[in-house]
């Protein structure tokens, strides 16, 4: 563990907050339990990126989905809820006993030991086959977490592929440490049209790469040392040295996001998490909900609906009661 970080201590740690982490945030701490949610990005799940809520039940249909998942965790930080940004890259867990501190979150800025968790991450990770050289140099230039690598790169070369929010947020973070920071994009993204865009661009150490292609990662021994691209109306591809390449072309996938969980549960053929009746998975005390558990059923309801089991299975866990408590009255 880094000197100085922060250890959290909590009753319920929640990787994810999409409906089904800021559901089961509301229940667990109605039930006064700790609860800390700890969210990569809250503009860039499933139900963010929704244009217009037509089917949830009570929702004007003018509503969009960013603005339902905002009233979804502000309602759950009323009730005591710990909101955290924060990139989660690794966890430890063992079986628990509701008692002790069992499980482990390790984030760029801090660790969360917690009595229980929740794995609610969502499908949005990426289908396609990754590039040439990226899973050859993964951990060795390759990253897709720039607050958690990029101040290895001080002074340094780094590219950043993809023009999703989560590429634009994480480049801007990168020019605090880089000497550049090349910014590739397959399309041209207009800055009058996106302030997101605007605030990267105003960074003097940014270098745009407009209608152009990530074709491959190129390295040695040693590493990365650059990449290979293809840009609409030049002939021929071409090199930019870089130390580093920070890859976000994620935008559209429907696979599970489990990166972080390694091998610590147990997945179903397909790649989702494997859970019980109760939302527990193979280890006792860790709950997977939503689309992590990769059901035909996507939808927002359902996730919620996943979310207050959970809630309600934890808390029966926590306090060693025999049977579920219908519901936390506050007076």
């Amino acid at each position: 563990m880094m000197d100085g970080m922060e250890v959290i201590e909590c009753d319920v740690a929640i990787v994810g907050g999409g409906p089904a982490g800021c559901t089961c945030a509301l229940y667990t701490s109605r039930a006064d339990l700790k609860t800390v949610i700890l969210d990569k990005n809250p503009s860039v799940g499933a139900l963010a990126i929704t244009s217009h809520i037509a089917n949830y039940p009570g929702v004007d249909r003018s509503m969009t989905g960013q603005e339902l998942l905002d009233q979804m965790r502000d309602q759950a930080i009323q009730y005591g809820t710990d909101y955290r940004r924060a990139q989660v890259f690794m966890i430890d867990v063992e079986d628990g006993d509701g008692v002790k501190y069992s499980k482990t979150v390790y984030t760029p800025d801090a660790t969360i030991k917690a009595r229980s968790l929740v794995l609610a991450t969502g499908a949005m990770g990426r289908v396609s086959p990754p590039f040439p050289g990226e899973e050859t140099y993964l951990g060795q230039g390759v990253s897709y977490c720039a607050t958690c690598d990029g101040a290895f790169y001080r002074d340094s070369e780094v590219a950043v592929f993809g023009m999703n929010l989560e590429a634009m947020e994480e480049a801007t973070f990168l020019t605090k440490f880089a000497k550049t920071v090349h910014w590739v994009t397959p399309n041209d993204p207009r800055p009058g049209e996106d302030e997101h865009v605007q605030e990267l661009l105003k960074h003097e150490n940014v270098k745009q790469w407009t209608k152009s292609r990530l074709i491959s990662v190129e390295g040695d021994v040693s590493g990365v040392n650059g990449i290979k691209v293809r840009q609409r109306g030049v002939d021929g591809d071409f090199t930019i040295p870089v130390e580093g390449v920070f890859i976000y072309s994620a935008g559209g996938g429907s696979k599970p996001i489990t990166d972080f969980i390694q091998s610590k549960v147990d997945f179903k053929e397909d790649g989702g998490v494997t859970v019980n009746e109760d939302m527990e998975t193979s280890v006792k005390g860790v709950f997977a909900i939503g689309d992590i558990r990769n059901t035909s059923f996507k939808q927002v309801v359902v996730a919620a609906a996943d979310g207050c089991i959970a809630a309600m299975s934890i808390d029966k866990y926590l306090k060693g009661r025999k049977s579920v408590k219908v519901d936390w009255i506050h007076k």
